[in-house]
């Protein structure tokens, strides 16, 4: 299997079940099953995926000086992560709320502490680096350093910018530069999506771009095999819980991509993954197999591939 090496965001989160986004005023709402706590953030969601598909995986991460490592490996987890490289540098770890309703619309409340100001050993972001097939790379500042690793090292690396902005361009141009393979959200585009993926394939030019569209599918463009092509979501489950959606997809693209190279291949897998992924509640619940995969990929495709 892959060697990844994963760096990001770990972050505290507490998940609660409404009605519908906005939200309407309530002095006090009570109900079974609404709020759930976990352990989250692009890093630690992709580092399990990855793990569990049977990647070697090293997560570089900064969370608080207190803090337990039972944060990424709690009691009952089915995957456990290597937390050699996760140093507790921050003052506290970073914390989000996430509302999410049954249209799979969110709203999420992030509070960073002094993630902004943190800085990772530069050392041993190259000398993990090294050992690695492919670097996966969130958007934070911490991680700048990295991307440019990893170009003089010639390794692939592939760049999660979950909340792409036009107003936000100029903060994540270090990241858009060194992307090999791009995931963005539609989560705040303006414009037709299709235009943006040619804008930004033709003024960054990585090789893969990925627009993740929610409940609409995703868009894939791939520069070698020249396709900009839309696929529709899938069902395998009912829809419990979206958050994590996206990082699911990514990470099971890459599994796959960097296995295969066939980035259609790979897309289709990834749509099933996070299909089922949804029908869970917890970051760590609701992974396919890839024998899981293949057999939902026969019956929906049925050519193999």
């Amino acid at each position: 299997m892959g060697r990844f090496l994963v760096a990001g965001i770990v972050q505290k989160e507490t998940i609660v079940r409404v009605e519908k986004i906005p939200i309407e005023y309530s002095g006090v709402t009570v109900r079974s099953n609404m709020v759930f706590m976990s352990t989250g953030g692009d890093a630690y969601n992709e580092s399990l995926a990855l793990k569990w598909l049977g990647n070697f995986v090293d997560l570089m991460a900064l969370v608080g000086q207190e803090e337990s490592m039972e944060l990424l490996n709690p009691p009952d987890a089915e995957v456990e992560l290597v937390t050699d490289y996760v140093l507790p540098r921050l003052k506290q770890t970073p914390t989000a709320v996430v509302l999410y309703d049954n249209s799979r619309r969110r709203q999420i409340f992030e509070d960073r502490k002094d993630l902004g100001e943190a800085v990772y050993d530069e050392a041993l972001f190259r000398e993990q680096a090294r050992r690695a097939e492919m670097l996966v790379v969130s958007d934070a500042d911490f991680c700048r350093p990295l991307v440019r690793i990893g170009k003089e090292l010639r390794k692939p690396v592939a760049v999660n910018i979950r909340e792409y902005r036009r107003d936000k361009e100029a903060y994540d141009e270090d990241f858009l530069k060194a992307a090999d393979i791009l995931y963005v959200s539609d989560d705040y585009l303006i414009g037709e999506p299709f235009e943006t993926v040619k804008e930004l394939a033709a003024k960054y030019r990585p090789k893969i771009i990925l627009l993740g569209q929610g409940a609409a599918g995703v868009i894939l463009y791939d520069k070698e095999k020249n396709i900009i092509a839309h696929y529709d979501t899938v069902k395998t489950n009912e829809i419990v819980n979206t958050v994590g959606a996206g990082n699911a997809l990514f990470s099971c693209f890459l599994h796959f991509y960097n296995k295969t190279h066939d980035s259609v291949f790979a897309v289709k897998n990834a749509l099933l993954f996070a299909s089922n992924k949804i029908g869970f509640m917890g970051t760590s619940n609701g992974f396919m197999s890839e024998g899981q995969i293949s057999q939902w990929r026969n019956l929906i495709w049925r050519d193999g591939r």
